[in-house]
């Protein structure tokens, strides 16, 4: 298992969720995804895409407009 950053500040909707799936279909299950977005709609977008994937955000939180997603891919 790997800790993977994904710095993802300053694109809007709707890159951030894309940019997660794709990091998601290439990662190993177990790998952990620290993401940092600034987008206000990824506040929406990520949790919906973590329904749509399967996948678990183990930790969500915000400092100003920084928004920080763990995001741990799912076994097989």
């Amino acid at each position: 298992m790997t800790s993977i950053p994904l710095n993802l500040r300053g694109l809007k909707c709707p890159l951030p969720a894309l940019r997660v799936r794709k990091a998601l279909k290439a990662a190993a299950p177990g790998d952990l995804f620290l993401v940092e977005c600034t987008d206000p709609m990824a506040a929406i977008d990520i949790p919906n895409l973590m329904r749509e994937t399967g996948d678990a955000i183990e930790l969500s939180s915000s400092e100003g407009e920084l928004l920080v997603f763990h995001i741990r891919k799912a076994a097989a």
